[in-house]
């Protein structure tokens, strides 16, 4: 195959390279803002049966064969495990194997049907599931089925010799740089692109995740590496210990003092309710982080809840309806499923006023529990409106910290 290499490999192990694409470019994924792009991770294994583990995204199927032509002859690649079927990882897949022509593809039981659904390709598939083992010639691949985390058809690849995880989105981040290891990156950057991936693609499936780091110990992985599909690799036994961790406190959704104060203005009348609010909060001891959309976005909004107790949302009165980009951060939110919050609603109005009751309806749907009375304020709030801002703020407040005395 004629395939000029002007991209190159990185070397992770004697055997193992990552043959992936670096997506400095993409600004949103998955409706979230992903401000320091993302990578998409694919791995190349040099052993008797040569073998791919995962593809790219589309537009970047000749960064991966590039790559690949820099250590060896694509069509040289006897075997393809695709680990997840979502396009990010599976877009260019039945392009390559129709060029590369592996002897075999392998996929879990739902990832078949997926790839089937997706694509269409000149070979079969075949299905693999939990504890099931391919031979490479000196190396071996065992199967772990994740299902939801995310997809149904998401799955674990371990290679046994060289005690490397291929996690598929677990344990990811949307990160692009020119660093392709964990511990090359500040830890405050790595968090935060960690704890944003988890709010903002996991969280709904907190509980299936919970499940699986419950069950982990059972399959004596002895985890040397591990190789998400987006973000840096993790080589050393504390930065792995470390994502690992995060994810055992994240899956519980642990409450704290952290309150999120979340709204959008038109006059500014619901961002002085906002301050005040915000105020309540901190003089009742919690930890008020308010969040104007527009300024921000509701990415930074998931993020921020994950980790918080309490969520307040304001949103003016528009056409009868509450403001559309609190309709659309909602909405959003409402999908993520955050559990065991507490919050209440404000909001301003000139004539109407229905926005505020569907603000607390929304709350309500997110599973939050209502603590304070709602709040709706004609026009401009005065004084004495403020001041009704301030106390439902210091009752959230007061209720958060109860709570966590618990």
């Amino acid at each position: 195959m004629n395939n000029p290499h002007y991209l190159q490999p990185v070397r992770i192990t004697d055997n193992v390279y990552w043959v992936g694409a670096v997506d400095w470019n993409v600004n949103e994924f998955h409706g979230y803002r992903t401000v320091r792009g993302s990578t998409y991770n694919a791995f190349l294994i040099l052993d008797e049966k040569i073998t791919l583990i995962d593809t790219v995204k589309a537009p970047f199927k000749n960064h991966l064969l590039s790559r690949i032509s820099a250590i060896v002859d694509p069509e040289k690649i006897s075997y393809i495990v695709s680990n997840h079927a979502e396009p990010d990882h599976s877009g260019c897949l039945a392009e390559v194997a129709a060029l590369v022509k592996p002897e075999k593809i392998f996929a879990s039981t739902a990832g078949k049907k997926a790839l089937l659904q997706h694509y269409e390709f000149d070979q079969d598939i075949e299905a693999v599931k939990t504890g099931d083992e391919i031979s490479l010639g000196r190396e071996t691949i065992r199967f772990i089925e994740t299902k939801m985390v995310h997809w149904p058809d998401s799955m674990f690849s371990y290679l046994v010799g060289d005690k490397m995880l291929f996690s598929q989105d677990a344990f990811g981040m949307h990160l692009a740089g020119s660093a392709l290891f964990a511990d090359e990156y500040e830890h405050d950057i790595l968090h935060w692109e960690a704890e944003k991936y988890y709010a903002n693609i996991l969280m709904l499936y907190s509980g299936k995740i919970k499940q699986l780091l419950e069950k982990l110990p059972e399959f004596k992985l002895d985890i040397k590496y591990l190789a998400p599909d987006h973000g840096p690799i993790f080589r050393r036994s504390e930065d792995i210990a470390m994502i690992i961790g995060w994810y055992r406190n994240w899956v519980d959704l642990p409450l704290s003092r952290k309150a999120v104060v979340v709204y959008d203005t038109m006059w500014h009348a619901t961002e002085k309710m906002a301050f005040a609010i915000a105020d309540g909060l901190r003089d009742a001891g919690a930890e008020p982080h308010l969040i104007r959309i527009g300024a921000r976005d509701r990415s930074q909004v998931a993020t921020e809840l994950l980790d918080s107790g309490a969520i307040i949302a304001g949103s003016p009165t528009l056409n009868n309806q509450l403001f559309p980009s609190m309709a659309d951060v909602l909405t959003y939110l409402k999908g993520l499923r955050p559990q065991n919050r507490i919050g209440a609603a404000f909001g301003s109005f000139g004539w109407s006023g229905e926005g505020v009751a569907q603000v607390e309806t929304y709350l309500r749907d997110m599973n939050v529990e209502i603590v304070a009375d709602s709040i709706k304020q004609k026009y401009v709030p005065k004084t004495d409106d403020l001041q009704r801002c301030y106390e439902q703020g210091r009752k959230v407040g007061e209720e958060l910290l109860r709570r966590l005395k618990k």
